[in-house]
């Protein structure tokens, strides 16, 4: 890293806990299909229960209705993990003076690119609770505030307030939110 460029790697959805996540989804929905095909056909396509003696009329087709949920939420949670959905970098170039931000989309790759000039502020947004954040953004003058970190666990505060205040002296601006 030299003074001129400042790069970050930000982490996408290629992470052990969404691996997990797809995998049961996937175990869970073959078994709610394979338990309803088991009841409508009357043979046990289970190692384990008997959901042959189930009634197709409503246990079988509700069951097949949850294996075909579930399926469309296995391929969906399995396409974020195969393109590494919101993994990208975050480039700050003083010689040009320009921030590029990009992160994987859905469909395409985003691009944003901001004067450096336009940045007022590094701002630490600190939520405890049970939908905890903490997230470092930029304000940035006629826009809404840019989030930079990456979507998960998260951070310590200590790692956080380090690097926000790394980035507030790299920048030159004021680090807010403390």
């Amino acid at each position: 890293m030299s003074a001129e460029l400042l790069e970050q790697n930000v982490v996408g959805s290629r992470k052990t806990s969404n691996l997990i996540v797809g995998s049961m989804v996937s175990i869970g929905g073959t078994g709610f299909l394979l338990a309803s095909v088991s009841s409508y056909l009357g043979e046990n396509f289970l190692p384990i229960g008997n959901p042959a003696s189930l009634l197709f009329v409503p246990q079988g087709l509700l069951m097949g209705m949850y294996g075909i949920a579930a399926f469309f939420l296995a391929i969906y949670q399995w396409t974020l993990y195969a393109i590494d959905f919101g993994a990208g970098t975050n480039k700050f170039d003083k010689q040009a003076g320009i921030l590029s931000v990009t992160r994987r989309g859905l469909l395409k790759e985003i691009k944003v690119n901001i004067d450096l000039k336009d940045v007022k502020a590094v701002k630490l947004e600190v939520r405890d609770g049970i939908n905890p954040k903490r997230r470092i953004s930029l304000r940035i003058q006629g826009r809404r505030d840019l989030p930079l970190s990456g979507v998960g666990q998260p951070r310590p505060l200590v790692e956080l307030e380090q690097e926000g205040a790394e980035l507030a002296r790299y920048l030159g601006v004021n680090l807010e939110g403390l």
